[in-house]
């Protein structure tokens, strides 16, 4: 599902790696979590994952697309398999629930008819079909993150990549969000999910991949958030 094969990322040439040579491979199905202290390449490798980045060098492969070699032109049909959550939401802040989530799939030219069965469905799954018509600005910020998901999984991805997905919540909402995204995986999506969250990350206990400077300190099955 996703392979990085002695990747590196540097940014200019007098600074050190972003990302350092690493290889990794995460299974389609799975559930990893990735962490590090800030500046240790974890927001990079989400970039690079992602095709907002080109690495320096080394070779990534997800879904059967050969980033280091994907046309820019290919490049939106690549991320129609991908669905990415962020820390802060990104709701358009004059469109409701519904709009909200029905953007992703205007986007790839869904139908109406398409659009008004996919959009409620998926709100069902996040627990927000009675908030459709409610504005971002209504929503506290546990339902706001639940907006972000349904955006990011109408178009049913094949992996959800989540940045720091509850940065911005309090604990019952954190634990309410990675309840939700255990759901996910549970249907069948790869999920990689970036967080400082220890607390949620030792509760858990999936796979963790650990990065320090750019570098895969460990990987760990069952692992735990441990600090230097």
């Amino acid at each position: 599902m996703i392979e990085l094969s002695n990747v590196s990322k540097y940014y200019d040439k007098s600074s050190n790696a972003a990302i350092d040579n690493i290889s990794l491979r995460i299974e389609q199905g799975e559930f990893v979590f990735v962490v590090g202290d800030s500046g240790s390449g974890k927001t990079t490798l989400i970039r690079l994952l992602l095709k907002e980045l080109d690495a320096t060098s080394g070779d990534i492969v997800v879904n059967d697309f050969k980033l280091t070699k994907l046309r820019r032109s290919r490049i939106p049909k690549y991320r129609r398999s991908i669905g990415v959550v962020f820390q802060d939401f990104r709701l358009l802040k004059d469109r409701n629930v519904f709009e909200n989530v029905a953007f992703a799939q205007r986007v790839i030219e869904k139908s109406n008819r398409a659009i008004k069965r996919n959009v409620p469905e998926i709100l069902t799954l996040v627990g927000l079909a009675d908030k459709y018509r409610s504005l971002p600005r209504e929503l506290s910020g546990g339902e706001q993150q639940r907006v972000a998901m349904a955006r990011a999984l109408v178009n049913r991805p094949s992996i959800l990549l989540c940045d720091e997905p509850t940065g911005n919540l309090d604990p019952k909402n954190s634990q309410e969000i990675m309840r939700l995204l255990e759901e996910i995986n549970a249907r069948g999506t790869t999920v990689l999910v970036v967080t400082h969250n220890k607390e949620i990350v030792n509760s858990m206990k999936k796979r963790v991949i650990r990065l320090k400077k750019g570098i895969i300190t460990s990987d760990e099955k069952e692992g735990v958030y441990i600090e230097d």
